[in-house]
């Protein structure tokens, strides 16, 4: 076994392997970019090695600087996570010449499932059943176009080398296929510098259901069951569980064998992934195999109970597979989702910024939660927005489905937009507790799981109310310690007053409405509160930290608030409690501010990114819908589209250039 490894990754998976390589008394040794001095993944390991930049293309995916560190800090192999270099053969080889053992498949392996098309030629030798495609060499436009005619609309552009929903266009129609394809072309470039498509059948409601697969070097393959995956947005996976529901025993071994049958046609080694699509009445295809631990791999663990990071150190190192076929088998099930840093609302779009606050479920027999971030952390452009993975397990699914829920209402993140929302609601839905999955769940549900902020509660306003007021009394008791006389009780701006009441108002903005709370203050140290439904009895103290303990019409309850302040002085208060996360602006109510209108004619960066494409010139006329400019960041292409029928007066930015936030990317005059 080895004494010593490095982690080529960074973020949750790298903290996740040095867990388990601690546990086993194997030393770590951690790289990192500018953007990760103080990342968890850093402070954890027991050395770590500054790479570069912090884009990922000078640092977490450059080779060379990679194998420097593992020679230099002593390490004998390179566990490589997911992402980055982890199925890059090239990378595979150039750690066996510097005499440092690869954590992962030899690189033949990598080679033949790094190609899709080529994938699928050796698929269809090893009779694993494939979906009508399209996967040649001639990737001429006319071809192409002709190839999805023969297949027919609607039709899955995918990148030979890709992953992640990456370089991935859905094409309802031959008018689109063009366009769709360039994007498509354009997002595979950047991001594996491989623009070569394969076309396939889009089938409508398919699930996506895969296998894991593990051998080592005598002859030894296993599967270890199946992971549902389903529930994707852009691609990209949101909701794993396993094993998958509905799954008869049957159709598990056929895909398992299928699986297994894959991975020894191309004399793999280690933990690997065969992704099938699956139609509703149980016929399945194979569609790629990721060569390399998945991000989903906790609920594999949490029903087998077997920890595959230590499993892939056995295998690297020489030895056989901890267990056989015959001695695995499925105790419970375990749901994974991925909260992002990212707003459903605006179409997924990511987020960036400090995470002001953060409060993950706490960790038991039942919920795991794996991450890389702390509070107070920069979510950065530059890395993929996932801030963490939450994983439950129970005896069946539906038990399961009641934890997450619970683990749900105790995630709070504040300083970025998040999916957290929308976790909650999957799995409060009631066709995600039948098992209806397919990959357009969330499209299909969008109404009921993707839901704006509405109005606040009388609640919501009444613990914004006792925080602002907790916060306002404090800072009077201070001032009061301040003054020349500290004991009187004329230096006391608490709203008591020697006969009579005191009242006084507080304002708040949600979306376009101003609020107004009225506070009586009472002798007994509580206030009433005027709120829009009527009139309660309330108090509350604040701490520090900003959990907040109050008492509203004497029930107790326990909240968290975090004060945001802006450059301009402005505060926001977001309220978070179990089943409430709202963000109030708070307002001096003797002078209500307007809502704050964008400007006309402009059409702004909803993201700092780069821009990659301007699709439009100075003077053109566009029609609403039309793309404008096509913008990248965190790995992936967003296109701002014109708002309206209009014209453009002046492109401000070229491609290649990279923009902040808000800033106007072109200047737009809508039609008369």
């Amino acid at each position: 076994m080895f004494s010593k490894i490095l982690i080529a990754n960074r973020g949750e998976i790298a903290c996740r392997v040095i867990k388990t390589a601690r546990r086993m008394g194997i030393k770590t040794v951690a790289v990192y970019s500018d953007a990760d001095r103080n990342a968890m993944h850093v402070a954890m390991a027991d050395e770590a090695y500054h790479i570069g930049p912090a884009s990922a293309r000078e640092s977490y995916l450059v080779a060379d600087k990679i194998i420097d560190v593992a020679r230099k800090s002593g390490a004998q192999a390179v566990h490589p996570g997911y992402g980055f270099l982890s199925e890059n053969a090239g990378f595979a080889e150039a750690c066996a010449k510097a005499g440092i053992v690869f954590i992962g498949p030899p690189p033949a392996a990598i080679r033949a499932m790094g190609s899709k098309s080529e994938a699928k030629k050796i698929m269809e030798k090893a009779k694993v059943p494939l979906v009508p495609g399209y996967h040649g060499d001639d990737q001429s436009e006319a071809l192409l176009v002709k190839e999805a005619a023969r297949i027919g609309y609607p039709v899955l552009i995918k990148a030979a080398a890709g992953g992640g929903g990456k370089g991935m266009r859905v094409v309802e129609s031959e008018v689109k296929f063009v366009e769709q394809l360039a994007g498509a072309k354009r997002e595979a470039k950047g991001a594996f510098s491989d623009d070569h498509m394969l076309i396939e059948k889009y089938l409508t409601r398919p699930r996506h259901i895969e296998i894991q697969v593990f051998a080592d070097t005598k002859g030894n393959c296993v599967y270890l069951f199946e992971r549902d995956c389903s529930i994707q947005r852009r691609h990209q996976k949101v909701v794993e569980e396993a094993p998958a529901p509905g799954m008869p025993l049957e159709r598990r071994k056929a895909m398992g064998e299928a699986a297994v049958a894959a991975a020894k046609a191309i004399g793999y080694v280690g933990a690997g992934t065969v992704e099938f699509i699956a139609n509703q009445d149980g016929t399945f295809y194979f569609m790629e195999m990721n060569t390399r631990l998945q991000v989903e791999h906790p609920v594999t663990e949490m029903i087998t109970g077997q920890d595959l990071v230590e499993w892939q150190l056995k295998v690297a190192s020489g030895e056989p597979l901890p267990l056989l076929q015959d001695d695995l088998a499925i105790n419970g099930h375990a749901i994974e989702v991925r909260l992002y840093a990212e707003d459903p609302v605006r179409n997924f779009l990511p987020s960036i910024g400090p995470l002001r606050h953060l409060r993950l479920p706490e960790e038991n027999a039942h919920v795991r939660v794996d991450t890389g971030v702390l509070q107070g952390v920069e979510v950065s452009m530059n890395y993929d927005p996932m801030i963490a993975k939450i994983i439950v397990w129970d005896i069946d699914r539906l038990s399961a489905i009641r934890r997450l829920a619970g683990a749900m209402s105790d995630t709070q993140v504040v300083g970025v937009s998040t999916n957290t929302a929308l976790l909650a609601a999957i799995a409060a839905h009631p066709a995600f507790a039948a098992g209806e999955l397919d990959t357009g769940f969330i499209e299909r549900h969008k109404a009921e799981v993707i839901v704006r902020p509405g109005a606040p509660s009388d609640q919501v306003l009444a613990l914004a109310a006792l925080a602002q007021l907790s916060r306002f009394g404090a800072r009077s008791c201070e001032l009061q310690k301040q003054s020349l006389d500290p004991w009187s009780p004329w230096g006391i701006a608490s709203g008591w007053r020697v006969n009579g009441t005191s009242q006084d108002t507080l304002g708040f903005k949600s979306g376009d409405n101003d609020i107004k709370v009225g506070v009586t203050y009472r002798r007994d140290g509580t206030y009433e509160l005027a709120l829009p439904n009527g009139a309660i009895v309330a108090s509350g103290e604040l701490s520090e930290d900003g959990g907040l303990r109050a008492t509203v019409n004497g029930v107790r309850q326990s909240a968290n608030v975090v004060r945001l302040v802006a450059n301009d002085g402005s505060e926001d208060l977001v309220i978070m409690a179990p089943g409430i996360n709202q963000r109030l602006k708070a307002l001096d109510p003797r002078n209500v501010s307007a809502v704050e209108e964008a400007p006309h004619g402009t059409l702004q960066a909803p993201m700092p990114g780069k821009v990659i494409d301007v699709k439009v010139k100075d003077g053109e006329k566009v029609r609403r819908g039309q793309p404008v400019v096509v913008l990248e960041a965190m790995k992936m292409e967003h296109t701002i589209s014109a708002p309206s029928d209009g014209t453009i007066k002046k492109v401000k930015f070229a491609a290649g250039e990279l923009v902040d936030e808000g800033v106007e990317l072109v200047e737009f005059e809508p039609a008369a």
